[in-house]
């Protein structure tokens, strides 16, 4: 998987895409993270991307010439699944947008910044918008970190147990249940006795209650365990 970042500030991406299991991915050569600074494709001679917007109002507007020759120029290299803008106003993130869209195999992501981007760029530009939650961030760096890493963590051969993005949260539209590691006892702080009794099939069917429980608790949102001809955690 190729993911092209467009952002007027590329360097906040680095660290971020340098580190752990996303920089893993890419010596790997699972994924390839390409961040490109749409400042490079401004005509203006101080490199300006944002101006006024027509009508007045508070804040400044991205403009669409960059942006279009930025995005021109990679579609001219290579042939795109998808080019998405992250906004406050797409469609949610949750795990099976991201399943699905782990199968694509070349995407552009633009980071909005300021008021926002010129409508004309969601409108003939960009072919899918999405948010990571019901809030309003400085720019779009971070959603478009947060959209790669969920994206790239499910490619095949990126995470050393291949079966742990599996039994991740949300997979099953449920949280995931509680987890523990040694010491065993500490300061007289126990764990269930059941996870230290090396009985699989009993060890399995308390973390599924505990991760139905949990759900209720926590994310009564969530549709709970898909059974046939019921309903959220039961209640049809």
């Amino acid at each position: 998987m190729r993911i092209d970042i467009l952002s007027v500030v590329p360097r906040v991406l680095d660290s971020y895409f340098g580190e752990s299991i996303l920089q893993r991915a890419q010596q790997k050569g699972l994924a390839e993270v390409v961040v490109h600074d749409i400042r490079e494709y401004s005509t203006d001679k101080h490199r300006r991307v944002d101006d006024y917007a027509f009508g007045g109002g508070a804040g400044m507007v991205m403009q669409i010439e960059p942006i279009d020759r930025l995005i021109t120029k990679l579609k001219g290299e290579r042939s795109y699944d998808e080019v998405i803008y992250m906004s406050p106003d797409g469609e949610l993130l949750d795990q099976p947008l991201a399943n699905r869209m782990s199968r694509l195999r070349n995407l552009i992501i633009l980071c909005g910044h300021y008021k926002g981007v010129d409508e004309r760029v969601r409108e003939h530009l960009i072919t899918r918008e999405i948010s990571i939650g019901n809030f309003v961030l400085s720019g779009g760096e971070l959603p478009a970190a947060v959209l790669s890493d969920a994206l790239i963590r499910l490619l095949p051969g990126v995470l050393s147990d291949e079966t742990s993005a599996l039994s991740d949260s949300f997979q099953d539209g449920l949280v995931a249940p509680p987890v523990y590691t040694r010491p065993a006892d500490y300061k007289g702080w126990g764990i269930p006795e059941v996870l230290l009794s090396g009985h699989e099939a009993r060890i399995d069917a308390w973390r599924y209650e505990q991760a139905i429980q949990r759900t209720r608790e926590r994310r009564p949102d969530l549709p709970g365990p898909a059974q046939e001809g019921v309903d959220s955690f039961g209640e049809g």
